[in-house]
């Protein structure tokens, strides 16, 4: 029932920035604003993940062997586009999806404000030896990766190429066993080899169930279009479950989002969206634009029905900024991340 303009007046007419009475709101806003009323300017401070703390300091002691302590949740950018068969700049993805703002602190649908559930952190880029050599970029991943996930953190992870998404799952497979997934693009990535390289963005799904580090029962492709169908013949023969984008639509969202669970059921599962799922018309700037896709809302819904699964990580893969001069794309991706930190928040 609305309440009189008098209790209107008595509750909100001396606020000083501070007056919340539902309980829900209150502890939102309770982290969020200090004295008087007064936040953070979201355009002013040195630009990370989700605005969490920058702690290089922590990547550097993982990389010592060292332990490390006071984070929940590893924001860690992976700037290598070295797989790419089009387009190349996703290796520009992190730096642009840091320079996005206002993203968050809450999740009205998911009921969660991640940050103040779990301890986020910025650990930076990973550090490669060489921006020429994929091979070598790939075990530099891992080996990164290696040190996070065997610290007992769950990383959460910016492209980058789609290549990206196999030495993490490698590394996570090694603490987890075959971990299943929640794969949300306009391609299933599980073609073979190019041109004598395996390690391309276009195929990184089939190497890691051949390498027994992916479920291919548990994994699940949400979104697939395109010519190159004709190139996914492993997705099916492995048993992977593929909902094409028109299939979406004819399903309707809840029953996607049903099948998803089911597929990927109460084992270790890793979350995996490559931007170029959402059609080009609000994510033009990526490697593989495909006509016919995802829009933000459908895909928001999706990753947000998947809340409770036992994620173990996840990605946002393919923001190639150059190709968006309305940093839509970014947008986007930094919008998709906050989302994978929701569900890290609330991982059952």
């Amino acid at each position: 029932m609305a309440k009189s303009l008098d209790d209107l007046r008595a509750l909100y007419g001396n606020d000083r920035g501070t007056a919340f009475y539902d309980p829900r709101l209150k502890a939102v806003a309770d982290g969020q604003f200090g004295e008087g009323g007064r936040r953070a300017w979201p355009f002013a401070g040195v630009s990370t993940l989700l605005d969490a703390p920058y702690r290089p300091d922590i990547a550097a002691a993982l990389e010592a062997g060292e332990a490390v302590e006071g984070v929940d949740v590893a924001l860690i950018g992976v700037p290598m586009d070295l797989g790419v068969t089009n387009r190349a700049g996703a290796r520009r993805g992190p730096k642009a999806v840091r320079e996005i703002e206002r993203i968050g602190p809450w999740n009205r649908v998911m009921d969660v404000a991640p940050m103040q559930v779990k301890r986020f952190a910025d650990l930076g880029d990973v550090p490669m030896r060489s921006r020429y050599d994929l091979t070598a970029c790939h075990e530099d991943i891992e080996a990164f990766y290696d040190q996070v996930v065997g610290a007992g953190l769950l990383p959460l992870s910016v492209g980058g190429d789609h290549s990206i998404s196999r030495p993490i799952i490698a590394a996570l497979a090694k603490r987890h066993g075959p971990v299943g997934m929640v794969h949300i693009d306009a391609h299933a990535d599980t073609s073979g080899v190019y041109e004598g390289a395996k390690f391309h963005h276009g195929g990184p799904f089939r190497q890691a169930v051949l390498e027994g580090a992916l479920d291919p029962v548990r994994t699940i492709q949400i979104g697939i279009r395109g010519g190159g169908d004709y190139l996914w013949e492993f997705s099916y023969e492995s048993g992977m479950t593929v909902i094409h984008a028109e299939e979406v639509g004819e399903m309707g969202l809840p029953a996607v989002i049903a099948k998803a669970l089911e597929v990927v059921g109460t084992g270790p599962t890793y979350v995996s969206f490559d931007v170029d799922s959402l059609d080009p018309a609000y994510a033009p700037g990526t490697g593989t634009p495909e006509v016919g896709g995802l829009e933000p809302r459908e895909a928001m819904a999706i990753l947000r029905g998947l809340k409770g699964i036992n994620m173990v990580g996840g990605d946002v893969v393919e923001v190639a900024p150059s190709y968006d001069p309305t940093s839509n794309t970014a947008q986007a991706g930094a919008q998709m991340l906050f989302e994978l930190a929701c569900l890290a928040a609330v991982a059952g």
